[in-house]
């Protein structure tokens, strides 16, 4: 078990969090959620140890080991890949090495076999000779093959290392486990594994998401965070927002109950206190009148985007045709003969570990890369907008965010323009700050805005939800759902990929697809799905042999 004790946290004169007192016990995970800036991360490094509260303390149940995610991917770069995720048992690693560092002296002594010994007792007590398949399992469950265990760690691309970090604060069955952002850079496949080694974790966890499917899937009870505080939810994080909103209605069908009754007496005293026969009458709904209280019904500190996509020209039966394009880059063959024809009524999620291929694509369709082989057709009724991956370059100016969306739009007039970011909440001044100044999640706003503004037909979007919040990934995930047009998107987003498309694309490794017209969750009960899991677990087994 962990709890904080009237935890108090001050950044200057802002309380950050207030007389916190909660519980985390065995045997549940726990959803911490909350809008960006309420302090989830902030309140994990409380937990973990990494910062110390104002005020109040955590306590910890002796002798329960705390792991968590590492957020800093540079720090075991001169470090194998296998030997970072045994370092999640830190007691367990130092073993391992001062027991190679004895028996690899050349003056073995009296006193070292002693410490070797009694190093060889607590090794076995803590299932060591375990260590390295168990490592290696966590690793293939998460998509690092076999050959990449003894890479060091910088040697791995971004996404993989990720993967090792988590896999090392899965490792060794830790007491409580604190994960911050667990499934970003994970592919939909590690998202999955990741899912059910939560379900079946039998420990403590404490999590913080903006997947709101990985929350509804693993998430026993859910946390909190607004204005301060932290309210404890049994349920998974549908359960919080049907409960939360449950709880608001109520206390605003209590107030109103509370306002007419107060209405009443005072109608009642102001009708009756100057007649001597209902004096005692008004004297007495004086005192009701006082006692009645109404319920403070603060607004939550979440704020929701307003997103709406709508097209200015209805789009046509002809749409896209895709035919044998190829790519090669780096020496890689990205896409091999990719073929497809799209109809006004797709909305197709591309998924896959693949990503360079799906972003290839997008390129090419986009017109920002030529294929090798191939060609692209769009029909002639059809406008497209992009939202890429990488937005590096769009920002890279030193217009104002007003100026920047004019550009995008027929109608140019600046404050046509700022209902836009209006409704994206780039409030008041908000229009006029740099792009080159702008958060994660500012410039992903600024970007649907674009795709808002310029009311195409198609969609196509790269990841759109990096840097969201759960809020405005809601309200995004609503304008895809709503969207008349044709779409085209890759999507970490379980619910979003669910919930938008009618359509798979699959990419494999070796550049080719899988064409399918269902929704998602369909897919991966589908053949092709059940026989890529029995390939994967025959890999599993293949490493856990060895």
């Amino acid at each position: 078990m962990i709890s904080a004790n009237n935890v108090t946290l001050r950044i200057g004169k802002k309380a950050l969090f207030e007389d916190v007192n909660i519980k985390f016990t065995e045997g549940n995970c726990y959803g911490l959620i909350g809008a960006n800036g309420a302090g989830k991360s902030t309140f994990l490094k409380i937990l973990s140890g990494q910062l110390e509260p104002t005020n109040g303390d955590i306590v910890i149940t002796p002798g329960q080991r705390l792991s968590f995610l590492q957020q800093d991917h540079f720090k075991y770069d001169e470090y194998s890949v296998l030997d970072t995720v045994i370092m999640g048992n830190k007691r367990l690693y130092d073993i391992m090495k001062e027991k190679e560092a004895i028996y690899a002296k050349e003056d073995f002594t009296d006193e070292d076999g002693i410490r070797a010994s009694e190093l060889e007792g607590e090794f076995a007590e803590m299932d060591g000779w375990n260590a390295e398949s168990d490592a290696a399992m966590l690793l293939n469950g998460l998509g690092i093959p076999p050959e990449d265990h003894f890479s060091l760690m910088k040697e791995l691309p971004g996404a993989q290392k990720v993967k090792a970090l988590l896999a090392q604060a899965l490792f060794g069955n830790p007491d409580i486990l604190l994960l911050d952002e667990p499934t970003n850079h994970l592919d939909l496949d590690a998202i999955a594994w990741l899912e059910e080694f939560l379900i079946n974790f039998e420990n403590t966890v404490i999590v913080v998401s903006h997947d709101r499917y990985f929350l509804n899937k693993v998430c026993t009870n859910t946390a909190d965070i607004d204005y301060g505080k932290i309210q404890l939810y049994a349920g998974n994080y549908d359960f919080w927002y049907e409960s939360s909103q449950l709880l608001v209605k109520q206390m605003k069908e209590a107030n109103k109950k509370k306002e007419e009754k107060i209405k009443e007496l005072q109608e009642f005293i102001s009708r009756f206190s100057a007649n001597a026969s209902k004096s005692k009458q008004a004297t007495s709904r004086k005192r009701a009148l006082e006692k009645i209280q109404l319920d403070e019904i603060k607004p939550s500190s979440r704020k929701y985007p307003y997103i709406d996509f709508r097209p200015s020209r209805e789009i046509g039966n002809e749409v896209l045709t895709v035919e044998n394009i190829s790519k090669t880059i780096d020496g890689v063959k990205v896409l091999d003969n990719v073929s497809f024809i799209l109809g006004h009524d797709d909305k197709v999620a591309f998924v896959g570990s693949n990503e360079l291929a799906k972003t290839t694509l997008f390129k090419i369709l986009t017109g920002e890369m030529e294929p090798d082989e191939g060609t692209y057709k769009w029909g002639v009724t059809t406008s497209q907008s992009y939202f890429p991956k990488d937005n590096t370059e769009i920002f890279d100016t030193d217009l104002v965010i007003t100026d920047w969306l004019t550009q995008f739009s027929e109608i140019k007039d600046a404050t046509y323009v700022r209902g836009f970011l209006g409704r994206m909440l780039f409030a008041g001044d908000d229009g006029m700050k740099k792009m080159r100044v702008l958060s994660g999640g500012e410039k992903v706003r600024v970007l649907l805005s674009r795709m808002m503004i310029m009311a195409t037909n198609v969609l196509i979007l790269d990841e759109p939800t990096d840097h969201l919040d759960m809020e405005a990934i809601t309200a995004l995930n609503n304008g895809l759902i709503k969207f008349p047009g044709v779409v085209l998107f890759a999507s970490r987003d379980h619910q979003i990929t669910q919930t938008t498309a009618n359509r798979i694309i699959e990419f494999m490794p070796n550049g080719t697809i899988i064409d399918k017209i269902t929704t998602y969750d369909e897919y991966l009960e589908s053949d092709e799905m059940a026989r890529k899991r029995q390939v994967y677990a025959m890999s599993e087994d293949d490493a856990n042999d060895n």
